[in-house]
């Protein structure tokens, strides 16, 4: 098992250099080749004379080949440099950094809401009979017909506006006024998670309950807590394991609706205001970085999944 895994890492970590070589490509020439020229934000605003816009594009190197801009940017990337923001005026890094905490917490806790009523709603709906079944079938139809920011129109009309419990603007200060703050957040962005992972949990553990080896357990007389213990939760995490990782490297992403509903000023709003005002160097950078954390996270699962299963994940390379 370990050799197993030690090739499955590996595997995963040229696929993980290859796809961020391959989607920074692709972030930078998209970028560069949309339609406008930054040099009107690069003046500032102003009718820039055209000794001021040669000099811009010379500083910033605008009249160099693309793949030849590529690969400057890329050079600066991996020593530290994420270049400078044409709007702010300021380093890229000194954007992102104090929002990423926002990010990163809006997600946590996100993921948190996630795990317990998708995963509980999904065991509740496959071990509890037809009318629980019938229920989380409902509820999760409709959680999964609620987009984001409608799900967060309504949360902050009944909890913030008609009842007033939370706040509806603000990430907080400090870890518990952060998770007042959050609450209403994480859960517009966790309900069409939620409905999905409790389907997707559901649907394993039934497969799981009706096959061969768990029938031939129960006629052994071994107890149902056992049974669903170590043949049906067990061999069904596999599959809800990968989906989970799915959906929290998806969430990095996703969370840009909640920030701007919320008023949160995390990476996700930064990305949204940036790609609005033509802000290359910043869309650029937070969308590598996004691009990283999605990769790296569903590694990140499928080595859990060869640690747990190896030949559930090799039959997923072959499906």
């Amino acid at each position: 098992m370990t050799g197993r895994i030690a090739l499955t890492l590996l595997g995963k970590l040229g696929g993980l250099a290859l796809t961020l070589f391959l989607s920074s490509v692709v972030i930078f020439s998209a970028l560069l080749l949309t339609p406008g020229d930054p040099v009107s934000a690069l003046a500032g605003g102003s009718r820039p004379t055209p000794e001021m816009i040669a000099a811009i594009r010379e500083q910033y190197r605008l009249d160099d080949p693309v793949w030849l801009q590529y690969l400057h940017w890329l050079g600066s990337v991996l020593t530290g440099d994420l270049g400078q923001s044409f709007v702010y005026k300021t380093d890229v890094t000194s954007l992102i950094a104090p929002r990423i905490g926002v990010t990163v917490m809006l997600v946590a806790y996100t993921v948190v809401l996630i795990a317990v009523f998708g995963i509980g709603s999904g065991i509740l709906a496959a071990t509890r009979g037809p009318r629980a079944d019938r229920a989380v079938l409902i509820g999760t139809s409709l959680g999964m017909a609620m987009p984001t920011f409608v799900v967060a129109i309504l949360l902050i009309w009944i909890f913030a506006r008609m009842l007033g419990w939370f706040p509806v603007y603000g990430a907080g200060s400090g870890f518990l006024d952060g998770v007042y703050h959050l609450t209403l957040p994480a859960i517009s962005l966790a309900v069409l998670y939620i409905a999905y992972l409790s389907r997707i949990t559901r649907g394993a553990l039934v497969a799981q309950a009706t096959s061969e080896h768990v029938e031939t357990a129960r006629v052994r007389g071994i107890p149902a807590s056992r049974i669903f213990r170590a043949h049906v939760f067990r061999n069904a995490s596999p599959q809800i394991l990968a989906v989970s990782g799915a959906t929290i490297a998806g969430l990095f992403a996703a969370s840009a609706i909640a920030e701007q509903a919320f008023g949160l000023g995390g990476v996700g709003s930064l990305l949204t205001e940036a790609a609005a005002r033509k802000d290359l160097p910043v869309v650029q950078i937070v969308s590598l970085m996004l691009v990283a954390v999605f990769v790296v996270l569903n590694a990140v699962a499928d080595i859990a999944i060869a640690a747990i299963d190896p030949d559930s994940l090799r039959s997923r390379r072959n499906s």
